[in-house]
C-alpha cells in the first residue's frame, strides 16, 4: 500500500493510534517544508528525483521504451516510478499524456508545495482520498484512511447500489460517505487552494477502422497484443489463468511467442466435474499440448463456496461477495503464486468485441454509406456461414429456446420500501443504469461496458485476491493499444463469435480450440454448493434490517440469479458486523 499526507496548516497531524494499528510503516516527511509525508509498504514503490520531486504508489508502466526515448537518454534501469518522475519534470502536469499502465500513485512538488494523486486510466489500481480537519490524505488503502476517524457515516447509495447491482454505479462513492474515490483516468491536484480533480483522459471512439485488407487486422492485432504481453511478463515464468475458450489460450500462444520459450509458461484450469460440463479441462489440454506448456487443472466443484466463511478471519475492506469464498481463494491464490509472482487474466475481448450489428448497420444507413453498408451486409453473411444461419432460422423457429435476460433495474424484493423510497432507488437505477454512456452512436453496448463502474468492481475483487495470496494480476487485453483496436474495428464482421482472434490465431492454436462456441457456466456454482450446504444465515441483531426484510429473502427453491444478488445481503451483514457500524 502507499498513502500521502498533506497538513492543512502548514504541519503534520499526529498519527492517531487506531492507525497505527493498521500493521502499515510510518509515514515518512519529505521535503523542507515539513507539511508532507508519504507512506511506502506492502507492494508500494518510491521514488525521488533531486530534492524537490518524491513519489510513493504502485506503477507499471506499458511502452517504457518509447517514453525513455520521449525523455531522452535515460538508463534502462530507470524504474517506472523514476520514469514517472522523470515525465513530470519535463512536462508537467502534461505528464498523464505520456505515461500508460496500471498505476495509482501521489507525487509530491516541493517548489509549487502541490501534491497530485494520479490514477490509471481504466482505473486497475485503486485511489482513495478525504479530508480531516488537519490534513488532506490520499491513499490506496480504503481501510487505512477509514482508520483517521471512528463512526465514518455511510454512504446509502453506494449500499443501495451494492445490494441491487452488486457494484457502485458512481465511479467516486465509496461505502463511506466522506471518502471518495478517484475516478479511473483523472488526476487530482492539492494545494493552497484546495482540492481540484481533473480528467486527462476518456475513451473516445470516433470512426471505424477500414484497413485495406483482412490480414492487415490480423497482423495489428497480433502485433499489440506481443506487445501488451511483453510488457506485462516478469522475470521468470508468468502464470495464465486459462479456460479451454479462445481469450486466455491466445494469451498463451502469445506469451509463447513473445518469449520464444514454453517452459516460461504455466497455466491453470478451474474445470467442473460435477455441477457442470461445460469440457474446459479437454480444451485447455489441448491448447496446453499444441504451445507445449505446463497446465495444472484444478477441480473447482468444492473450492466454489466456503461453507464456514463466517468463521474465518478474512476480511474486506468494503462489502463484497467474495468474502464469502476468500478462504478457498486464498489457499488457491497461495499455490499460484508459488508457481509465478505474475497471473495474466484474459477479459476484454467478449465486451470489445460485442456484435452490434443493428447499431453499425443503422449508423451506416444514416450516414448513407451505401457502398460500405452493402459490403457489410456480405460480409455478415459470409461471416455466419451455414452453421450460423441455422442456428437463427431455429430461433426464430422455436426450434432453440433462448432464455430472456433479467432486467437489472427492478428492485429486489427484500428491500425495505422505506429505504427504496427515501432514496429514490427506482429513478435513480432508471437514471444510471449500469453507470456507463451508452449513448456511442455505432458501437453503444461495448462502449457503455468500459465506461461503467463494473470494471471497477472487477479490479477491486482481483486486488483483493492478491492481497491474500501475494501475487499479481495483470490484463493484456486492457492494454489500451489493444482494447482501442479491437473497439475501433467495425464489429461486422469481426465481432461476430469474436471473429478478429478467432482468424487471428489460426495456425497458432488447435482448429478445434478456435472452432469452439462461447461456452457460458451453466450455473452459479456457488448456489449449486449452497444447495447442498445451505444458505448463510443472518445472526441474531443483523445490522441489514434497516436496508432489507430478511423474511423477504429467497429461499434455496428460488431461481439461481434471485439467490446469487441475494449474497450481497449476508456481505453486507458480516462487514456491518466487523466494523461495529450496526
Amino acid at each position: 500500500m502507499f498513502a500521502a499526507i498533506l497538513g492543512i496548516g502548514r504541519q503534520l497531524p499526529d498519527i492517531p493510534r487506531s492507525v497505527g494499528s493498521q500493521g502499515a510503516a510510518k509515514p515518512t516527511p519529505v521535503g523542507r517544508s515539513g507539511r508532507v509525508a508519504l507512506l511506502c509498504a506492502q507492494g508500494g514503490v518510491h521514488a525521488s528525483l533531486g530534492d524537490r520531486l518524491w513519489l510513493t504508489g504502485r506503477i507499471r508502466l506499458d511502452a517504457r521504451d518509447e517514453l525513455r526515448t520521449r525523455l531522452g537518454s535515460l538508463s534502462a534501469n530507470t524504474s517506472d516510478a523514476g520514469l514517472c518522475l522523470e515525465a513530470y519534470a519535463r512536462w508537467g502536469e502534461a505528464f498523464t499524456d505520456y505515461i500508460a499502465g496500471d498505476f495509482a500513485f501521489a507525487l509530491w512538488d516541493e517548489e509549487r508545495q502541490r501534491l497530485l494523486a494520479v490514477r490509471d486510466r481504466l482505473g486497475v489500481r485503486a485511489l482513495f482520498q478525504t479530508k480531516t480537519q488537519q490534513a488532506w490524505l490520499v491513499s490506496d488503502s480504503l481501510d487505512w484512511l477509514a482508520a483517521w476517524e471512528a463512526g465514518r457515516p455511510l454512504d446509502e447509495y453506494w449500499i443501495a447500489d451494492f445490494l441491487t447491482l452488486g457494484v457502485s454505479r458512481e465511479f467516486e462513492r465509496t461505502i463511506y460517505r466522506d471518502i471518495k474515490r478517484v475516478p479511473p483516468g483523472h488526476r487530482l491536484r492539492l494545494d493552497d487552494g484546495g482540492l481540484s480533480l481533473r480528467r486527462y483522459w476518456k475513451l473516445d471512439l470516433a470512426e471505424p477502422l477500414y484497413l485495406p485488407r483482412a490480414a492487415a487486422y490480423h497482423e495489428r492485432f497480433r502485433e499489440l497484443l506481443s506487445r501488451a504481453v511483453s510488457d506485462r511478463l516478469p522475470a521468470g515464468k508468468v502464470g495464465i489463468a486459462m479456460s479451454g475458450g479462445v481469450d486466455s489460450t491466445t494469451l498463451a500462444a502469445t506469451a509463447v511467442e513473445v518469449t520464444g520459450n514454453p517452459s516460461r509458461i504455466v497455466a491453470e484450469c478451474e474445470h467442473y466435474e460435477r455441477l457442470m460440463h461445460i469440457r474446459e479441462d479437454h480444451y485447455a489440454t489441448l491448447a496446453a499440448r499444441h504451445l507445449g506448456i505446463e497446465l495444472r487443472i484444478r477441480p473447482a466443484d468444492d473450492i466454489a463456496h466456503d461453507p464456514q466463511w463466517r468463521s474465518r478471519s478474512l476480511r474486506t475492506a468494503e462489502p463484497t461477495v467474495a468474502r464469502l469464498n476468500a478462504h478457498n481463494m486464498q489457499q488457491v491464490g497461495r499455490e499460484m503464486a508459488a508457481l509465478s509472482p505474475v497471473w495474466l487474466d484474459g477479459e476484454g475481448p467478449d465486451n470489445a468485441l460485442t456484435l452490434e450489428r443493428n447499431a453499425y448497420l443503422g449508423w451506416l444507413w444514416r450516414r448513407r454509406s451505401w457502398l460500405k453498408l452493402s459490403q457489410t451486409v456480405l460480409q455478415y453473411g459470409f461471416a455466419k456461414g451455414f452453421s450460423g444461419w441455422r442456428q437463427t432460422l431455429a430461433r426464430r423457429t422455436g426450434m432453440r429456446h433462448v432464455p430472456e435476460l433479467e432486467p437489472f433495474d427492478v428492485l429486489p424484493p427484500w428491500l425495505r420500501e422505506d429505504f427504496a423510497k427515501k432514496l429514490n432507488l427506482a429513478e435513480r437505477q432508471k437514471a444510471l443504469g449500469l453507470g456507463g454512456d451508452s449513448s456511442h452512436p455505432w458501437h453503444p453496448l461495448a462502449f457503455d461496458s468500459f465506461t461503467s463502474p463494473a470494471w471497477q468492481s472487477y479490479f477491486d475483487d482481483h486486488a483483493f485476491e492478491e492481497s491474500l495470496a501475494g501475487f499479481e494480476w495483470r490484463y493484456p487485453f486492457l492494454d489500451l493499444r489493444v482494447l482501442e483496436f479491437m473497439l475501433a474495428v467495425p464489429p461486422v464482421p469481426w465481432g461476430w463469435k469474436k471473429r478478429l482472434i478467432r482468424t487471428s490465431m489460426r495456425g497458432r492454436l488447435p482448429r478445434a480450440v478456435l472452432a469452439r462456441e462461447k461456452t457460458p457456466l451453466g450455473c452459479y456454482p456457488e448456489i449449486a454448493t449452497m444447495r447442498a450446504t445451505g444458505l448463510p444465515s443472518l445472526p441474531e441483531g443483523h445490522g441489514v434490517g434497516r436496508f432489507v426484510d430478511p423474511a423477504s429473502l429467497p429461499i434455496l427453491a428460488a431461481q439461481d440469479p434471485d439467490l446469487a444478488l441475494s449474497l450481497g445481503v449476508y456481505a453486507l451483514d458480516d462487514w456491518l458486523a466487523e466494523k461495529c457500524q450496526c
